[in-house]
């Protein structure tokens, strides 16, 4: 198993094979982790939150289902999850306009940390797709309200993923601290590449 660490408000990106597995930890808890997966041998197809709601008719996957692309083609599956189970394939990753709005126009953010780490990787997109929010509380209220809860991840959960083509996937750990987002503070979180056992 290889790990590497994605300190808080960063983004890291790592190259995995088709069926290599991967796993988000949320180190210290209540952290949310923005994943995108962009295909190696097409980066114009990563994996797209809306034609998976679409594909799904649900908004977020459930064990055992996939992540698809533009192209309705499954590109990521969620294999485990020991958290709680709440995540967003809703809100867009926050970004310099966001954070202008709120006063604060130089806050480290995830569509800057998106185009860093994935740059470092060799990959250009033409815009930030949206991303995966894992460990996000923000499912719609009854009367279709989307209000942003603080993530109630304990330390050490965890989802993997299995890599259904050759990709690159980038994550970040969400730099929001005024919201309670993150529990209103950043930590980090680790991303390990498993062995062919799952080790």
């Amino acid at each position: 198993m290889s790990s590497t660490l994605i300190p808080p408000s960063c983004g890291r990106a790592i190259a995995v094979r088709a069926g290599g597995l991967v796993e988000v930890v949320d180190v210290e808890g209540s952290q949310v982790g923005d994943l995108w997966a962009i295909d190696v041998a097409d980066p114009r197809r990563w994996l797209s939150t809306s034609h998976t709601r679409d594909t799904l008719e649900q908004l977020f996957p459930r064990v055992g289902q996939s992540f698809v692309d533009q192209r309705y083609q499954p590109i990521l599956e969620l294999v485990a999850d020991t958290s709680p189970g709440l995540h967003d394939m809703l809100f867009p990753a926050c970004n310099p306009a966001l954070y202008a709005r709120e006063g604060s126009p130089q806050h480290p953010n995830c569509a800057d940390n998106f185009v860093a780490a994935a740059g470092q990787a060799g990959v250009t997109l033409p815009a930030v797709p949206d991303p995966v929010n894992l460990f996000q509380n923000s499912a719609p209220d009854a009367d279709g309200r989307i209000a942003v809860h603080a993530a109630i991840t304990r330390p050490g959960d965890r989802v993997r993923l299995r890599a259904l083509r050759d990709i690159t996937l980038v994550l970040t750990a969400c730099a929001v601290d005024f919201w309670p987002t993150n529990g209103e503070r950043c930590t980090s979180l680790r991303l390990d590449q498993l062995d062919g056992d799952g080790n």
